[in-house]
């Protein structure tokens, strides 16, 4: 993806590549550097010998047999053993891939004798596989043959790869191979050992050949099987670029693709077990003796261990039997604590204040690990060094060592300049084991950098793009925003021509993959650059002669930038149809189908204007549908879908027939993708104003549901979707009965999948056109089968309950004649020992309570109550609560005094219940508990109020906002029930705690007290709890005033006076936090006491609060910016301006920046009243500045 036949530019002789190379090479050195320091202090560390060179034999084929790899019988073993090669003898008992370092030749691991060759070309190593039993170990054989192995068992052959019979289709790599060089085409397909991925590295991993066999050529594919550019099965010269220019990415780093985290080759699941297992091993380390010397007394002598004793020691019950880190060792994101200590020994952390340093990370920031004098280093080493402390900071580091490295590597980007930070930054974004924390911080430091670096960026383009495309199609929605920003970004700062120039080789690539990123990466770009910009360079790449693949991308632009930019486009829509309308007739099946689907994006994104730019393709369209079959088709439809919604409706109708007569063949189409769409131009065309009703129900209705109301259709998640959607739509438009009455039977089918179709249909339809129209036969059928549906289930599912409510609530009163029959159905189900039946039935209750109301079913909603209530003793949190949602439905509807049980009763049960932490109990629990306070809390006694009170404040504590909002509303509840005065003290009482939010919600209940019982209860015992000499009681005073005066409003002008002497003790105070308060409070205090004449007490005020104007805290500052803005409502604008006049033209900058910013804010907010406050300025010799019909009017 570079410009062709231009390579990247050097920076200071050592290129992207080699950069790369030698982070490799570091994590490779670093991995076998750690495996001998472990072998050290294990004592399995020996000297080898040098192997002597044996007589030059002629050259081994890849299919010759030795003595060594055949097995042979006995008496023929005694030929010299075969020559091994260099890279065998390099460890004794140690090869790359083998054993867990530290072990001798499977001595300790079980399923291998030491006799035994444990070579790639066996069956997997027990000590990898946990389930072992292969045939490959039952027999204990001398040698194991690579003929032996069935071939396929760990290569699958992957379907559409023409690779050898025992050869790993190349998609399907790991990371090891990719390190080699790319085979040109014509390259012998001979491979060596190391091209297969070692089993060791990844352990409980599905071998590659294993994988789902995937092609690397469809837009759909996994974004990381190929980097922009991958190889083909036929291979791209080059690996990543087409030029071969930049050996960058995966030959650098060891990984499938640039993309992030998209090869990670373990779960979740076990990357938490991995880090589970190296902390209890860390935990579970033996003691060394020196460590045992300073824990016992004098004394103690150490004991031999008894004779023929052999430690246990099984990597098969280990995760991962390699203790060095391997590239690709997945560790985790982690939010690293102030104060913690590496875990994996001082040799392996960096010095200085630096975060922890990740096993994986190694590689990257191995150079820090190097003990050095920095300022005997060249200046070149020494700012790479500072961007990878900076970048180790950022990735790892605590958020205020990450906030300030963020400044840092920001201030000094153009001082780094662009090469030093994307050599470091792009690798560690092409991490496999990044995670998407550690992703955005990267993407965060590539976007303040690109800002800074500005036009410096451009040499860099192509690399930046090499890492960055990949996001554009990532399965993470937050990856693929991530994506688009950054690329949005670099566009602004490299400019139009570079990104045009550096981009263009790929339009034309023939890798379906590489021109996908290109086309989502050129519509980000004329997002970000504007649509006008491009529409030249779009324009002759829709019509090049060169290649349809140059077509295709172009118009497969124009429609990302419809998905992109939505309504954006229709200043433009009429210059993009007709920069991609010849595609429609173009000689390529693809350019075909791809103009179609482009023009759908455009038609969606216009919707519902711009059909007259699209008169010149519906003649082609029409004439396509009826040409094509397939998927040209289907794209063809769906641009005819988009374009009838935005006709008048008499062409609507018409197009509708002529394109009904291909739907309704159509219909009994087997392709999925054929029947959404087909369902989907259904849908518009029936949701359009000019098709009749008559027409959808004797054309279409027949036809409809013959083809798509069957169990298939409800299998299939997509389609069930897509076909309950285009029933409603026709619904809508038919009638309710129409539709009700087809598939009313089908509640009672014998599928349950099916069933779920059924109901959610008739819900939505129910939902939207209510039961006007059905009569008394469909409502008894309809009652049926929602009984024998909600009855019949196996897995309780939310649609049968959506759909039981709705449609008893739609039939209203009719329902009265059913309600036993349903009641009975709920108790029995309220009696099941599945915990969700029961909760389902609850759930129910509190959907029809009042239908039940509304058919005067009181007798029965009491028996329902009572039941419920025998029931609060409920073990499961989830039931409890849904028991809890249907008391309160039952409450609300039958009202205080007729509920049974009694309220007396009930609510006692209630207060135990407030204790439980979950949280759908306690939002249950205190929405009951606050409306029995507010209409019935004469039927409780004050003492059980307060006991619930002390209650209460612990669910202040909850992390659900609903749950705390509830609780403060019921204080206010409970204090008008039993008086303000006890329930203020418990509130007063709960400011001295250290939570904050705790005394947030706090101050919030006083002053909804305040508000139900007037403030003149709460003020005087507020404002003497502000003498406690505690900054959180007297800050939690201050914000319970700014809450109080905010409720109360106008009722401020009778307290403005009595609280006056408070708030100027708050702004005088040396705590930011008092000021900060004091000034929330005299905002609201302003606005509610504007036009009350209490000019004097806010002038008094204004005067302490005027001086915070220079503070710095942004808290601070919004809150002076907002308490000044209350001012001038309350006071008028004039009054301000004269405070303000003094500052404007200060001569100190910083004075001025204040002055003018609160100026500017008086400007916008009354700007015609300033104009009687502005100075009188005398007439100069040019100028008059007397206004003097002004002073006529004054």
């Amino acid at each position: 993806m570079c410009v062709a036949g231009g390579k990247t530019p050097e920076v200071n002789a050592r290129t992207y590549g080699q950069i790369m190379r030698e982070h490799m090479l570091r994590g490779e050195e670093y991995a076998v550097r750690r495996t001998m320091h472990e072998r050290t202090k294990d004592g399995t560390l020996e000297a080898v010998e040098p192997v002597k060179p044996a007589a030059p034999a002629r050259k081994r084929g890849r299919w010759d047999q030795t003595a060594e790899d055949t097995p042979t019988p006995q008496h023929q073993q005694g030929g010299p053993p075969a020559k091994k090669k260099n890279w065998e003898a390099a460890t004794p008992n140690v090869e790359r891939w083998e054993d867990t370092p530290g072990r001798g030749k499977g001595g300790d691991t079980p399923g291998a004798t030491p006799g035994q060759s444990t070579r790639m070309w066996e069956a997997t190593p027990g000590h990898v596989t946990p389930g072992r039993e292969t045939p490959g170990h039952t027999t204990p054989s001398a040698r194991r043959n690579r003929w032996d192995e069935t071939p396929k068992t760990d290569r699958g052959e992957t379907p559409g790869h023409n690779s050898g019979w025992a050869e790993t289709p190349r998609t399907d790599r790991g990371a090891a191979d990719l390190i080699q060089e790319t085979p040109t085409p014509g390259a012998s397909k001979r491979r060596s050992r190391w091209d297969e991925t070692p089993a060791a590295q990844t352990p409980g991993a599905t071998p590659s050949g294993a994988m789902t066999p995937t092609t690397p050529h469809t837009p759909s594919m996994t974004p990381g099987m190929l980097t922009p550019g991958g190889t083909t099965p036929g291979g791209t010269p080059g690996g990543i670029t087409p030029g071969g220019t930049t050996p960058i990415g995966p030959k650098a780093i060891g990984m499938a693709t640039p993309s992030p985290g998209q090869l990670l080759n373990m779960t979740p699941e076990q990357i938490h077990a991995l880090r589970w297992e190296r902390e209890i091993d860390e935990r579970n380390r033996p003691m060394t003796d020196e460590e045992l010397n300073a824990l016992f007394p004098p004394g103690y002598d150490i004991l031999a261990p008894p004779q023929g004793y052999v430690p246990i020691r099984t990597p098969a019950r280990k995760l991962s039997a390699t203790p060095t880190p391997m590239i690709g060792t997945p560790q985790g994101f982690f939010m690293q604590k102030e104060g913690m200590t590496p875990r994996h020994g001082d040799e392996s952390q960096p010095k200085g204040n630096l975060p922890l340093l990740k096993p994986e990370d190694a590689q990257y920031f191995d150079k820090l690990l190097q003990d050095v004098d920095e300022d005997s280093l060249p200046p070149e080493e020494q700012k790479e060094r500072r961007i990878m402390k900076l970048l180790l900071k950022i990735k790892n580091g605590t958020p205020p060592m990450r906030k300030a490295a963020l400044r840092q590597i920001t201030d000094k980007a153009r001082e780094f300049g662009a090469g030093a930070l994307f050599n470091q930054i792009l690798p560690l974004l092409m991490s496999p084991t990044l995670e998407d924390q550690e992703r955005h911080l990267l993407v965060k430091v590539i976007d303040r950098v690109l800002y800074k670096l500005d036009d410096l960026v451009r040499p860099y383009v192509h690399k930046i793009l090499v890492v960055i495309e990949p996001l554009l199609i990532d399965e993470d929605y937050y990856a693929r925003v991530e994506g688009r920003e950054i690329i949005s970004n670099l566009a602004k700062a490299a400019g139009l021509a570079t990104m045009i120039s550096t981009m263009r080789p790929d339009i034309d690539n023939i890798d379906e993959y590489v021109r996908n990123t290109t086309a989502r990466a050129f519509a980000v770009v004329a997002s970000a650059l504007g649509i006008p910009s491009l529409l030249p360079f779009l324009k002759a790449v829709c019509k090049s002669k060169k290649s349809w693949q140059a077509r295709h991308t172009g118009i497969k632009i124009v429609q990302q930038i419809a998905i992109l930019m939505g309504c954006a486009i229709l200043p433009h829509l009429r210059s993009l149809v007709e920069i991609i309308e010849h595609g429609l007739i173009d000689e390529q099946q693809k350019v075909r189908t791809i103009t179609a689907l482009a023009l759908a994006a455009l038609a969606e994104a216009a919707t519902p204007y711009g059909i007259e730019s699209f008169d010149s393709v519906l003649k082609p369209l029409w004439r396509g549908i009826r040409q094509h079959r397939g998927k040209g088709l289907a794209a063809f439809l769906k641009a005819i879908g988009y374009l009838i919604p935005l006709m008048d409706g008499e062409y609507a109708d018409y197009y509708t027939r002529e394109v009904m007569l291909i739907l309704i063949r159509e219909f009994q189409s087997p392709d999925e993708e054929m029947k959404k769409i087909v369902l989907k131009v259904v849908k518009q065309c029936c949701a359009t104003d000019g098709v009749e009703s008559g027409y959808i129900k004797e054309e279409i209705l027949p036809n409809f549901f013959k083809h798509f109301w069957n169990h298939r259709m409800a299998m299939d998640r997509r389609n069930y979707r897509q076909l309950v959607d285009t029933t409603v739509e026709i619904a809508n438009k038919v009638g309710a009965s129409e539709i009700v009455n087809r598939i009313v039977d089908d509640l009672k089918d014998e599928s349950e999948q099916y069933r779920k179709m059924v109901m959610e249909t008739i819900e939505k339809i129910m939902a939207n056109l209510g039961a006007a129209d059905i009569d008394s036969r469909l409502e008894e059928q309809l009652i049926d089968g929602i009984l024998y549906a909600f009855q019949e289930q196996t897995t309780e599912d939310v649609v049968m309950l959506n759909g039981f409510g709705t449609i008893v609530n739609a039939l209203g009163s009719r329902v009265k004649a059913y309600l036993p029959q349903i009641c009975g159905t709920i108790l029995w189900r309220l009696n099941n020992k599945s915990a969700k039946v029961r909760q389902q039935a609850a759930d129910l209750i509190s959907r029809i309570a009042i239908v039940m109301k509304t058919c005067q079913e009181e007798k029965l909603m009491g028996h329902l109550g009572v039941v419920l209530y025998e029931y609060l003793g409920e073990e499961y949190p989830e039931v409890l609560g849904s028991i809890l949602g249907a008391l309160k439905g039952i409450v609300n509807v039958i009202g205080m005094h007729k509920m049974n049980p009694p309220i007396k009763d009930l609510l006692p049960r209630l207060t135990p219940i407030l204790k439980n932490r979950h949280e759908k109990v306690q939002e249950n629990c205190i929405d009951l508990v606050g409306r029995i306070a507010d209409r019935g809390p004469e039927y409780v006694s004050p003492r059980e109020w307060m006991r619930i009170c002390f209650e209460l404040l612990e669910l202040l504590k909850a992390h659900k906002k609903a749950i705390r909002r509830a609780t403060v509303n019921t204080f206010g509840y409970i204090a008008k029930a039993i008086g303000p005065h006890d329930v203020l003290a418990t509130l007063l009482n709960n400011l001295k705690v250290q939570e904050r939010q705790n005394r947030v919600c706090t101050t919030v209940a006083i002053a909804i007290v305040a508000e139900t019982c007037s403030p003149f209860t709460v003020l005087p015992g507020l404002m003497n709890e502000y003498r406690v000499p505690e900054l959180n009681v007297q800050n939690g005073v201050l914000k319970s005033l700014s809450f109080l005066f905010e409720y109360i409003g106008e009722m401020g002008k009778d307290y403005i006076y009595a609280v006056t002497p408070l708030l100027e003790d708050a702004l005088m105070d040396r705590d930011l936090i008092h000021r900060q308060t004091a000034c929330a409070a005299i905002k609201h205090m302003a606005i509610g006491v504007y036009g009350f004449g209490c000019e004097d007490a806010l002038i008094h005020l204004l005067n302490f609060v005027w001086p915070n104007i220079f503070e710095t805290s942004p808290h601070l500052v919004q809150a002076f910016m907002d308490s000044v803005e209350g001012l001038r409502v309350a006071l008028g604008p004039q009054k301000i301006l004269q405070y303000v006049l003094q500052g404007l033209f200060h001569p100190a900058r910083k004075v001025r920046d204040v002055y003018w910013k609160i100026y500017n804010n008086l400007y916008i907010g009354s700007q015609d009243a300033l104009v009687a406050g502005y100075p009188i300025i005398n007439n100069g010799g040019n100028n008059v500045y007397t206004r003097d019909e002004l002073h006529y009017i004054l």
